[in-house]
């Protein structure tokens, strides 16, 4: 390869340090061109070098390594942070990607899944163990499912019953045939529908509950 991947390691432990690097180095396509101890000292370095990629510990004295990420992919956002570290904590881990950091990889799955980390986001790819990858995405998932959740939150049971009917086309007259109640009742539950969520019309209403799949918050 014609150009080193430059990249500066980040650990409080220095001990941790000098193994990554002895482990990098013989690489021969890493260039280790700074260390850090901390998170304060992670931004200076990458101030002062501007690396390709940091390879950064999450939990550090004086600051943790996911509001080190933060503050240089804000500034310097050609620079790639990989987190890696011990914690598989799903709060840690979701909170290391909002932060900006390109992957994550834990340290007891081995030297192998950090140089496949490097190479994969030297080539400007964002790389996470399978593990990782399957919480992540759960994660991702349950939060669009409160997110549409809460889009109903100000619909009572029954104003949610009218609504299903409403997405099915059924009229006035037939909802309340099928949820036995007075067609006035079935009206003014479509019309409280319509004020809560901020529609005009029942064509409205049916388009909002089908794209925030309404089918999963009902009996």
């Amino acid at each position: 390869m014609a150009q080193q991947l430059r990249v500066i390691l980040v650990d409080d432990h220095e001990v941790v340090r000098l193994g990554l690097m002895t482990l990098l180095e013989v690489l021969g396509w890493v260039k280790v061109v700074a260390e850090a101890g901390s998170a304060a000292e992670a931004i200076a370095a990458a101030e002062a070098h501007r690396p390709d990629v940091v390879v950064m510990d999450i939990r550090m004295p004086g600051g943790s390594g996911i509001e080190a990420c933060e503050v240089i992919t804000t500034r310097y956002p050609e620079i790639r942070v990989i987190m890696l570290t011990s914690h598989t904590d799903d709060e840690l881990i979701f909170r290391a990607l909002q932060s900006g950091a390109s992957g994550y990889v834990l340290k007891q799955v081995g030297n192998r899944s950090l140089i496949d980390a490097l190479d994969a986001v030297r080539q400007g790819k964002a790389l996470l163990d399978p593990e990782v990858t399957r919480r992540v995405i759960d994660r991702m998932r349950e939060n669009e499912r409160v997110r549409e959740a809460a889009v109903f939150r100000d619909l009572s049971d029954r104003e949610m019953e009218v609504l299903v009917q409403v997405v099915e086309g059924k009229s006035n007259a037939e909802i309340a045939e099928i949820l036995m109640l007075s067609e006035k009742t079935v009206r003014n539950h479509v019309s409280s529908i319509l004020s809560k969520l901020g529609l005009s019309n029942r064509i409205e209403a049916a388009t909002f509950a089908v794209r925030h799949h309404i089918e999963r918050y009902v009996p």
